[in-house]
Order: C-alpha cells, then structure tokens, then sequence
C-alpha cells in the first residue's frame, strides 16, 4: 500500500492518428482513467509531463488538458526515436498528492505498456 504524500502516476496510450482531434481525444481519455482508477481528483494532480514519439506533430497533448479545463502545470517533450518502439504513443507522469491507504494503479490503454520495467 502506497503512504500518504506526493507519488508519481506513469501512463499511456495511443491516438488512432496523428491529427489535433485525435491526440486530443487519447489525452483526454488517460487524464481521465488516470483519475478514475486511483479514485482522484483533479485538485489533487500538482503536475503532468507527457511525451509523445516522434510521429504524433499535429498538436501538443498539453492543449487538450488545457482546453478542457485542467490547471495542473503541464510539460510535454518527444520522446526518443528508437528503432522498433511503438509508433504514435502518448506518455505521461503525473505528480499527484496521494491520500495513501491503496496500491497505486498506472494506466496503459490501447495496447500500450510501461516503457520499462
């Protein structure tokens, strides 16, 4: 069980394309999931920094969040360009004030999976 205090949430997924509406629409949806499976709100998120792989350019993750009203300071940066990694991936780590008492459930949708172990 995670202690109370400030914890880090890892996850990730991947917009059907590369366009504003769906980059936006996957942001969206692990913002979301992120909160619904670790029981969160969104008061509760310090900060969020997202990647995306080096094929999604049509918009930055961040503006979604933004645009729908998150106001968590929010980062976000291409990940590297490893040959054979999944294409079209958004990640992210969200700082987040845990109330403790419960494991903490990263969230990986769409086929996705942490990066590393």
């Amino acid at each position: 069980m995670a202690e109370p205090g400030v914890l880090a949430v890892r996850g990730a997924v991947r917009p059907d394309d590369d366009t504003p509406a769906a980059i936006g629409a996957a942001t969206l949806e692990l913002l979301t999931a992120v909160l619904d499976r670790n029981a969160l709100s969104r008061e509760s998120v310090i900060s969020v920094f997202f990647t995306a792989t080096p094929d999604l350019t049509a918009d930055i993750p961040a503006l979604a969040a933004a645009e729908a009203g998150w106001t968590a300071p929010m980062l976000c940066a291409a990940e590297m360009a490893v040959p054979g990694a999944m294409p079209r991936v958004i990640r992210l780590l969200a700082h987040v004030n845990w109330p403790g008492g419960r494991p903490v459930a990263h969230v990986y949708l769409r086929g996705t999976g942490p990066s590393r172990p």
